[in-house]
């Protein structure tokens, strides 16, 4: 076996074990979300980040150079594409996952926003020019995304 042989094996390893270690940790996220425990996301979410940048910059070299892969031996080849089929799907569900979590939260903040604004907006008499006067003048402030 050849010196290049050898590197791209490694390296082909190297990004099989960053692709399977990404899609366990977000495996577990998804997990994490179904069940309602959002705050146990929360504590790793570092983690995910620079797993997630590893991946990032580790996929965009692979795509840069892909002459590596045409040396690779079949078996690390298929470990490889299979690696990659596994993280997809889990990371197709873990958005999937995410995004609901995000509507109910998004839900939430504006049947909040709504009652807030409902109590602050009923009227309270009529002023000295006979007119009825408007609630509490302050606003509400609504941001839209969680």
């Amino acid at each position: 076996m050849t010196a290049d042989v050898e590197t791209s094996i490694l390296r082909a390893r190297q990004l099989i074990n960053l692709t399977q270690a990404l899609t366990e940790r977000l495996s577990a996220e998804s997990a994490a979300f179904r069940a309602h425990r959002a705050q146990d996301v929360a504590a790793g979410m570092a983690e995910t980040q620079e797993l997630a940048n590893l991946y990032r910059r580790e996929s965009a070299q692979a795509k840069a150079a892909p002459a590596f892969l045409t040396v690779l031996p079949a078996d690390v080849r298929d470990s490889l594409i299979t690696a990659t089929r596994d993280f997809e799907a889990v990371l197709a569900e873990h958005a999937s996952v995410v995004d609901a979590a995000r509507q109910v939260s998004e839900g939430l903040v504006r049947t909040i926003a709504a009652e807030v604004a409902g109590a602050r907006a009923q009227g309270v008499g009529y002023g000295a020019s006979g007119r009825a006067t408007e609630g509490d003048g302050r606003a509400v402030a609504l941001n839209r995304k969680a």
